[in-house]
C-alpha cells in the first residue's frame, strides 16, 4: 500500500502527499501474519529509530505497520511520512492516549496477530516474527510478550509485571518491593531476580511489546479507553486471562527499550500513574480487597508526601528517590483518589 493519510477522530482523512490510500476493513479473515502498532507522541527521532529497526529486522513475515501519531508537535507525522511511505499513519488534531490510539489502528488491522510495539523500542533479532512464530506454534496462547533490555544491553525488568493484589499494593506502599527489589515475596509486582531468559507465564505483560491474535483483540474490545496512559495494559492481561490461558514472556523475542520518552513531567506522571493504579483496584478486586487495598495504596501515598516534608525542611541525608514531586502528587489527591 502507498502513501499515508491525516485522520482526525471524525474519521474525516485528506491525503498527505501521492498515492491513493483506503482503510481496509479488519471484518474477514486476515490476510497477513502480523499487524505492527506504534503509537507516537512527541518522540520523532525515537519513532523514525523505531520503525527503521521494524523494517530491518523482521524476516519471514507478511506485516503491515499503522502508526498513530497523538498530535505530535515536533514534526513527528511529517517526518514519518516522508521517511516511511508503507506505513499507514493516522495524524491525529489531539491526543487520545495510548489505549484509544491503539483501538483506532487496530481497528484496520490486516494481520492475524496484533503486535504493539512502544515508539522508543528498538527490534532486535527478528523480534517481531519470533513473537509471532512462538504464538502461532501453540494451540492456546493469549498475550504473549517478549525480553527488553536497556541501551546499554542491561535487562530492562518492565516487558512484564505480576498480577496485583491487596499483598502487592502494600509491597508497594510500604516501600518492601524498593528494599527487597530481588524478592518475590516482598517484590511480587517486579517477580523478584527473575531476569526474563525462561518461557513463563505472568500476570501482566507491558505494552511496550505486546502481541495477540486479532480475534483476542475483538473478543476484549481492545484497550478500555477511561485509562488514558498507564495501566490499560494491566486492564487488557487481567481481562485476557479470565477468557483462557494466562499471559506469557518469551526470552526469544527482544527489543531495546528505552522507556518514558514521552513523559517528560515527573509529577504528572506519577498522578497518572496513581490514578491508573486505583482505578485497576476498583475494577479488578473483590469489594473487601477492594477497600484494604485502597485504603493501603492512600497511606502509601500520604507516606511519601510526609517523606516529601522531610526534604523540604531540609534532611538532605535522605535518600529518596521522586521526593520532590511526591508532594504536589498528594496535594493533587483528589485528581486520582
Amino acid at each position: 500500500m502507498s502513501g499515508s493519510d491525516w485522520v482526525d477522530r471524525g474519521g474525516s482523512t485528506r491525503p498527505l502527499g501521492s498515492g491513493e490510500s483506503s482503510a481496509p476493513v479488519a471484518d474477514g479473515a486476515p490476510d497477513l501474519d502480523a499487524t505492527v502498532i506504534v503509537v507516537s507522541f512527541n518522540t520523532r527521532e525515537l519513532t523514525l529509530a523505531c520503525l527503521a529497526s521494524v523494517y530491518r529486522e523482521t524476516r519471514g513475515l507478511q506485516f503491515e505497520v499503522i502508526v498513530v501519531d497523538n498530535a505530535s508537535s515536533d514534526g513527528s507525522a511529517e517526518a514519518i511520512h516522508d521517511e516511511f511511505p508503507d506505513v499507514r499513519l493516522h495524524a491525529l488534531d489531539r491526543n487520545l492516549g495510548f489505549g484509544a490510539a491503539n483501538n483506532l489502528a487496530a481497528s484496520s488491522a490486516r494481520g492475524e496477530f496484533i503486535v504493539l510495539l512502544n515508539p522508543d523500542a528498538l527490534v532486535t533479532n527478528d523480534a517481531v516474527g519470533e513473537i509471532v512464530r512462538y504464538a502461532r506454534g501453540r494451540a492456546a496462547v493469549g498475550i504473549v510478550g517478549g525480553r527488553t533490555l536497556r541501551e546499554d544491553g542491561s535487562l530492562n525488568p518492565s516487558s512484564c509485571w505480576g498480577a496485583p493484589s491487596v499483598w502487592s499494593v502494600f509491597c508497594g506502599a510500604f516501600f518492601l518491593s524498593s528494599v527487597f527489589p530481588r524478592s518475590r515475596f516482598f517484590n511480587p509486582i517486579g517477580l523478584g531476580r527473575w531476569k526474563r531468559d525462561t518461557e513463563r507465564e505472568v500476570g501482566v505483560v507491558s505494552g511496550c511489546f505486546l502481541l495477540l491474535s486479532r480475534q483476542l483483540w475483538r473478543r476484549l474490545h481492545g484497550f478500555d479507553e477511561s485509562f488514558f496512559m498507564y495501566g490499560e495494559d494491566v486492564d487488557l492481561s487481567l481481562r485476557a486471562a479470565q477468557l483462557g490461558p494466562r499471559p506469557r514472556i518469551t526470552p526469544s523475542a527482544t527489543v531495546v527499550h528505552i522507556g518514558a520518552a514521552s513523559e517528560h513531567v515527573k509529577e504528572e506522571k506519577l498522578v497518572r500513574l496513581m490514578r491508573s493504579h486505583r482505578a485497576i483496584i476498583k475494577i479488578h478486586f473483590s469489594p473487601l480487597s477492594r477497600f484494604l487495598a485502597l485504603s493501603i495504596h492512600l497511606a502509601g501515598m500520604a507516606l511519601r508526601d510526609l517523606g516529601a516534608r522531610a526534604i523540604r525542611l531540609g534532611n538532605a541525608s535522605v535518600r529518596y528517590p521522586n521526593g520532590a514531586a511526591w508532594g504536589k502528587v498528594w496535594s493533587r489527591r483528589d485528581e486520582w483518589r
